[in-house]
């Protein structure tokens, strides 16, 4: 019995140690150290734009009961985890978040109120009349379609198995996972995102009853004419413009679609450079083992972290170069 007992006492103590082990790695532990070039393979952000983030959600984690880890540090594993899909380390291990699984999920938990506050600033969709001209310009030279200000599609997150009406996330492939309308613009700023829903609902459900739909529809009832391009998942209206179904190769009908898909594939693009960039949106294991409501916010944050990084010019070409090897399910 004695043996038992000295047994169990020694197993606590190494968990103790390691505990505060963790505490002083990471009380010595400075992103900022990192060449410029690992930090943005690491972060997925420069320096300046880490630190912009750190200023805007500081002020909130105040209000949040400490367990010992920096805001920094804190920002530094969630960007982490967004970027790679895990959060122990970043790209070639440059930077290790001596961090247990628990203290991961509660700082997730801490960071996730006060990253979607980006959203706000960075997730418009109302766009400057310069901005309207010439979106108009770009998506009428290469589909011939006036009007055309965005592009919208949807993508599925793979998600592990929800507690709750499971069945309702199994998408016709399948799996577990969200469906997100994504809504981009000519300069893959993503312009709307709604990730709310289950796997099981087609692109025209979840268009039928989205805000973007209604935000379009009140356009055109104050005779505002900007339409979007949709693939053959969406209804076509005359604020939203689809492909013609099955057309006879080589006539007009034919034709408009080749010019329909030229404006149109900027959406998969935008997409794909999203899910390279952040790739937690594919799932370290396949999927965000998150419950949906959880999974719908990081969604959400990625695609702020996304336009962030499109406004700043930031590492996308890269990503453009790597999006096709992430199919637009």
């Amino acid at each position: 019995m004695f043996f038992i007992m000295f047994s169990d006492d020694d197993e606590i103590q190494e968990k103790r140690d390691l505990r505060n082990k963790r505490r002083i790695l990471r009380k010595k532990a400075d992103p900022f150290k990192l060449s410029d070039t690992a930090f943005l393979q690491c972060f997925r952000v420069t320096k300046p734009i880490f630190s912009f983030i750190l200023e805007k959600i500081e002020p909130q984690l105040e209000c949040i009961k400490s367990n010992g880890v920096s805001a920094k540090i804190k920002l530094a594993a969630c960007l982490i985890f967004f970027g790679e899909g895990r959060y122990q380390h970043g790209t070639g291990q440059d930077f290790h978040v001596a961090m247990a699984q628990t203290t991961f999920s509660n700082t997730l938990r801490d960071l996730i109120p006060p990253l979607i506050t980006l959203l706000g600033d960075w997730i418009q969709l109302n766009m400057t009349e310069s901005e309207r001209m010439e979106a108009k310009q770009y998506f009428f030279e290469r589909s011939g379609i006036s009007d055309v200000v965005m592009c919208v599609d949807g993508t599925h997150i793979r998600i592990v198995k929800p507690k709750y009406r499971p069945l309702r996330y199994i998408n016709r492939k399948n799996y577990y996972s969200l469906n997100a309308m994504i809504v981009c613009d000519h300069k893959y700023r993503i312009r709307a995102a709604d990730a709310r829903f289950a796997g099981s609902h087609h692109d025209a459900y979840i268009w039928s009853v989205s805000p973007i739909r209604k935000h379009f529809r009140d356009l055109h009832s104050s005779g505002i004419t900007d339409k979007l391009l949709g693939d053959a998942g969406y209804p076509s209206e005359p604020w939203l413009i689809t492909p013609n179904r099955n057309p006879d190769s080589g006539t007009q009908e034919s034709i408009f679609n080749t010019f329909h898909a030229r404006g149109r594939n900027i959406v998969e693009r935008t997409i794909g450079i999203l899910k390279s960039k952040f790739r937690c949106l594919l799932g370290a294991d396949g999927r965000l083992n998150y419950s949906p409501k959880k999974c719908t916010n990081i969604i959400n944050i990625c695609c702020a972290l996304h336009n962030i990084c499109i406004e700043n010019n930031i590492g996308w070409q890269q990503n453009l170069d790597e999006m096709f090897l992430f199919r637009n399910d």
